[in-house]
């Protein structure tokens, strides 16, 4: 289905969608900062006020900063930015705007749900883009959980041990929560495990596959390999004419893949080794030199 569907809407996707979305929490920080009250008064997410005409709140809901330390701040816009861009490189601009999208449109209606069931309006309950955020980090951690972030910049913590506090956490709060914190929280769940059940489905290379890839052309494109010392691939033969078994025409001196093995490999040679050692891209810059 989100083939289809990309097929068909691809080219309305926005591109670089985290950049934008930075933007309206940095708007927001600083009016919070100088008016305070004004977020909740005009733009917050209210239910009540939606069903009476106000709504823009749908969308202005989004200027919720999610942090209001000046200097936390900083920090959170750039983790939230990396988190949305890389997803974003990995799943293509197309699903990113679903999967945020979908997120907003599920805060909006689980708001709306919330009120017409209890009666209650955002003045009891609050319902912000913190669930929505917190779906953009599972799903990061999903795809790079041994990348490792420095915990109040001193600890070093990697990202699938904070995925795994942060559903302890949900648990709780699901459990001491309102309705109006459950119903979020089912909804950034339900968005999450839906997108990575539709990718564990389809064929073909896993999403941390598809970021390993990107970040080693990133790393080439900027010639980082060329700097280190490293040459490109061979030149290609017919296949079935490879040096190897099998007809591979690359293997991996450390690992002993081919591109047989896993056909989203990328192989180069070091220069700086005695001889001609070919490498995969998990061991092109970790390997050591043969001398």
């Amino acid at each position: 289905m989100l083939d289809k569907l990309e097929r068909k809407f691809g080219r309305y996707a926005i591109k670089n969608l985290m950049r934008y979305i930075i933007v309206l929490y940095a708007i927001g920080f600083f009016l919070s900062f100088a008016m305070p009250e004004v977020y909740y008064t005009y733009f917050c997410l209210d239910a009540e006020r939606i069903l009476h005409g106000e709504v823009w709140r749908i969308f202005t809901f989004l200027l919720n900063s999610p942090s209001n330390n000046p200097i936390f701040v900083i920090f959170s816009l750039y983790f939230y930015y990396l988190l949305g861009n890389t997803l974003e490189q990995v799943w293509g601009a197309f699903r990113f705007n679903l999967y945020y999208f979908t997120g907003v449109i599920g805060t909006v209606l689980a708001a709306i749900i919330v009120y017409l069931v209890t009666g209650l309006s955002g003045l009891y309950f609050y319902m912000d883009t913190y669930y929505i955020n917190l779906s953009l980090f599972l799903a990061f951690a999903t795809i790079i959980p041994d990348m490792q972030v420095l915990v109040m910049f001193i600890i070093p913590v990697r990202m699938k041990w904070l995925a795994i506090l942060d559903v302890v956490l949900l648990a709780w709060s699901f459990i001491q929560g309102g309705w109006g914190t459950r119903v979020a929280i089912v909804v950034a769940l339900i968005n999450f495990l839906f997108y990575f059940i539709s990718f564990m489905r389809k064929k073909g290379p896993s999403p941390r596959q598809i970021h390993r890839k990107y970040v080693y052309k990133k790393a080439a494109a900027k010639g980082y390999g060329a700097s280190a010392g490293y040459r490109g691939n061979r030149g290609t033969s017919p296949k079935g004419a490879g040096p190897y078994p099998g007809g591979a025409r690359h293997r991996c001196a450390v690992c002993g893949r081919t591109e047989l093995d896993d056909d989203t490999l990328e192989f180069r040679y070091c220069s700086k080794c005695n001889g001609n050692y070919e490498y995969c891209q998990d061991h092109l810059f970790t390997h050591t030199h043969v001398k």
